[in-house]
């Protein structure tokens, strides 16, 4: 019996199919879905033309494109902001990586109210400390909170959202803090007994093993959320014959590809004296504008500027 006393029959406020909705037919249609991470409503955009079954809001990527580091320095106005522009920029659901619901069990209770109201599918909530410290840095600070707190956080986004297809997924760090699989799926199962949708369950490892156990371990219905980021041999094929994956989330490509092309572009240019040994390498300006939707533009000023 969920605890969080929400009544799933009550009907979604809007008629037309909420994000949240459109998640969950994909992957009752797919089994396991792809969503790429973005930090601005291009990159979104491009992740929905390269065919991703949805985007993920990353707080890191966000942080990163600020110039900041990934420790509760940005804002939820900063990244609902985002997540706003992100869910217009393109027809996909958005997974939004709320870190740790930006405070105690009332800030999540508000955070619930705006990421839902602004399109977000799902959210993301982890049961670190507030402020939190990025997952994958070498020697960081993870504090964990008390099981009983992270409940009564999971319990409100589940008693706050009113799209009952809003996915709430407990992200769990145990493993990222080093306490070992069997405080992993002992914190797991009390967020599913909470209300948690899913269950995101992390590690640093370099590769997939200790993951892998997890999930095999790993004996309840909810389904399971993973980032391979640290072990990239974690590969689809890999995920769909453990059977328990519902969403890889490729968490912080968008970004580290960014910056790739960015620092040789650059470094090109200086050494070249000129952009013309990067000019044939980069998109044309007229990709920027078919991104930007400048046709639309012309055609909206050509009917309606007399």
């Amino acid at each position: 019996m969920r605890r969080d006393g929400h009544d799933r029959s009550d009907p979604w406020a809007e008629n037309a199919m909420s994000k949240g909705r459109l998640l969950k037919n994909r992957i009752a249609e797919r089994g396991l879905v792809q969503v790429m991470a973005g930090h601005s409503p291009l990159s979104a955009r491009l992740a929905a033309e390269a065919g991703f079954d949805g985007i993920w809001a990353s707080g890191f990527e966000l942080s990163a494109s600020l110039g900041l580091p990934d420790v509760s320095l940005v804002s939820m106005t900063q990244h609902l902001e985002t997540m706003a522009a992100m869910v217009q920029a393109s027809d996909l659901p958005v997974v939004a990586d709320i870190d740790t619901g930006f405070g105690n069990a009332i800030n999540v209770i508000h955070a619930i109210e705006q990421y839902e109201r602004a399109g977000a599918a799902a959210v993301v909530i982890e049961d670190k400390a507030f402020p939190k410290v990025t997952s994958l840095i070498a020697g960081g600070r993870q504090d964990l909170l008390r099981v009983a707190e992270f409940q009564g956080k999971i319990e409100a986004a589940c008693a706050t959202r009113r799209d009952p297809d809003l996915l709430v997924i407990a992200r769990c760090e145990a493993l990222i803090a080093g306490l070992g699989q069997d405080e992993a799926l002992s914190r797991s199962a009390a967020y599913c007994e909470a209300g948690a949708d899913m269950i995101l369950i992390h590690s640093k490892q370099k590769t997939p093993d200790e993951v892998e156990s997890f999930i095999r371990a790993w004996d309840n219905p909810v389904p399971i959320v993973v980032v391979p980021t640290a072990y990239p041999d974690f590969t689809i094929a890999r995920m769909k014959a453990l059977g328990k994956i519902a969403i890889a989330i490729w968490g912080n490509h968008a970004i580290r590809a960014a910056v790739t092309a960015m620092q040789q572009v650059f470094a090109q240019i200086l050494k070249d004296g000129g952009i013309q040994g990067v000019d044939q390498a980069i998109v044309p300006v007229d990709e920027i504008f078919r991104l930007q939707g400048m046709d639309r533009v012309k055609r909206d000023e050509s009917r309606f500027l007399r």
